[in-house]
């Protein structure tokens, strides 16, 4: 009986710990996709140039690994804006790019919808079914390598297609990581909700570029 009990309370604390991270985790998602889509926008507006690519790796690597080093403190919510403002501000010169198409506005607001189309979609069944989504962490390695070497390879290559091939390649990983992170919320993989904040923001912001690539290369050809 004092064994069944125990499971129980067990049970219930370790769902109340899957809530908190969950709430924190959406509510703070929620704040940084606000801010950086802000910033995005004055960079948009203030036609900014794009970083130079060092700065930009720099940038994001140097702000992601602090962030993780200040993920248990109050000043990791500091560095989670100020590593999701910069990457806002990146954004910001690749939206004037599209938006300088002819069918530029229709290709911003295509990526945007189905950006959170997939997000949305993914994230409720992962919620819904609460599947573990652990297997995929395989996938994901190698999807990173893979797409790391084909990266290596356009700038040394011209191949046609392989541009389409890594946009595609990056929607398709994006989105694992998506439910992958997701699932390892609801199983107690993943209890720091600012590290999961920031996974969950790096996964749709290569996802809503990605599939600006993809629309913007599919408008492009017409």
């Amino acid at each position: 009986m004092h064994e069944q009990d125990y499971a129980l309370g067990h049970a219930q604390v370790e769902q109340q710990a899957v809530s908190r991270v969950l709430r924190n985790t959406y509510g703070l998602l929620a704040i940084t996709l606000a801010f950086s889509g802000l910033v995005a926008f004055l960079a948009q507006r203030a036609n900014v140039a794009y970083p130079n690519i060092f700065v930009v790796l720099i940038g994001f690597y140097g702000l992601f690994f602090l962030t993780a080093k200040l993920r248990d403190s109050a000043w990791g919510l500091v560095s989670t804006l100020a590593l999701t403002g910069f990457m806002g501000y990146t954004l910001g010169p690749i939206l004037n790019r599209y938006l300088g198409m002819a069918n530029g506005a229709e290709v911003v607001s295509s990526a945007f919808t189905m950006t959170a189309l997939v997000f949305f979609g993914l994230s409720a069944y992962v919620l819904t079914t609460r599947k573990d989504m652990s297997f995929l962490s395989g996938f994901i390695t190698a999807g990173f390598f893979v797409l790391l070497g084909a990266i290596v390879a356009s700038f040394f290559f011209q191949i046609s297609g392989l541009q389409l091939a890594i946009s595609a390649g990056f929607v398709l990983f994006s989105s694992a990581c998506i439910l992958f992170q997701t699932s390892a919320i609801i199983h107690g993989g993943e209890r720091n909700y600012i590290m999961a904040t920031i996974s969950l923001y790096v996964s749709i912001y290569n996802l809503f570029v990605s599939l600006l690539q993809l629309f913007g290369i599919m408008g492009g050809d017409d």
